[in-house]
């Protein structure tokens, strides 16, 4: 979707409104406006009759929700057979296993790895918010051959560090995720497999292979339902599943129906 007329995506309106309100908050916490009003409204007051406005309000700009991205096992195979180090392999099954965010996984501490529960403490989600999450085995012993052969000697307490270069044993930055990732998809041939599209990937996996919408929400660290409704468009084939198990069950219901009214009219006719 777009403004016809400026020709900008629904998206780039909102953020630009987004950074508009921000600037103002800033300027207002350091007393610089005297403007008392935010130049950008928190949305359009709706009408039920004329003369009458309600309480409620619409968004300023509507932006459409799309259906996330996906890699298929083929894919997931293909990236992972052409990362370069355990460490690199680790980060994405963080993100391809438990779901967790590139910030996330760039702020997981040696403390936050509880190897025993089989669980990461994620200490600043998105938000703020903090949360446990499962992660699968493999996670595990991708990060224990980071620890024990790859990790280089250094005081930060990050879990993943810069192995090579100048900043040898520093702190990974995004930049340098992205990086990896790139040289990954590149060698595999891929065109997809960014750091969401791998968050996506897990959930969407999670919820079709049958966990509830709940679950699914926790273990993605979302603060409201809406936002893990998404993951319920799940594949494909999945909805071809549900929906033919539905519809079977739907076709014999009525031809029981249809039988038992038919053995009526014949009992009638005789």
């Amino acid at each position: 979707m777009s403004d016809r007329e400026s020709g900008l995506s629904a998206r780039t309106i909102a953020r630009r409104l987004s950074t508009v309100s921000g600037f103002y908050a800033y300027l207002v916490a350091r007393g610089d406006t005297p403007v008392t009003t935010s130049p950008v409204p928190r949305g359009l007051s709706t009408r039920r009759q004329a003369g009458s406005v309600t309480s409620r309000t619409v968004p300023l700009v509507r932006v459409p929700r799309t259906l996330p991205k996906i890699l298929s096992p083929v894919e997931v195979d293909a990236l992972i057979g052409a990362l370069r180090s355990w460490r690199d392999r680790a980060m994405v099954e963080a993100m391809l296993l438990g779901g967790l965010r590139r910030c996330e996984v760039l702020g997981l501490r040696l403390v936050d790895v509880l190897v025993a529960d089989r669980r990461v403490f994620v200490a600043d989600g998105k938000g703020g918010h903090q949360r446990f999450t499962p992660m699968a085995n493999r996670f595990f012993t991708s990060l224990g051959h980071y620890l024990d052969g790859e990790r280089p000697a250094t005081d930060t307490d990050r879990v993943f560090v810069v192995l090579k270069g100048r900043r040898r044993g520093r702190p990974l930055s995004a930049a340098g995720v992205d990086e990896v990732l790139s040289g990954a998809r590149r060698r595999a041939g891929l065109t997809r497999g960014t750091c969401h599209e791998l968050r996506h990937t897990c959930l969407t996996r999670l919820r079709e292979a049958g966990m509830s919408l709940e679950a699914v929400q926790a273990q993605a660290g979302h603060r409201s339902i809406e936002s893990t409704r998404v993951y319920l468009h799940l594949t494909n084939d999945w909805l071809a599943e549900q929906y033919q198990r539905a519809a079977t069950l739907i076709d014999a219901s009525q031809a029981a129906v249809s039988e038992m009214l038919a053995a009526e009219e014949l009992v009638g006719r005789s």
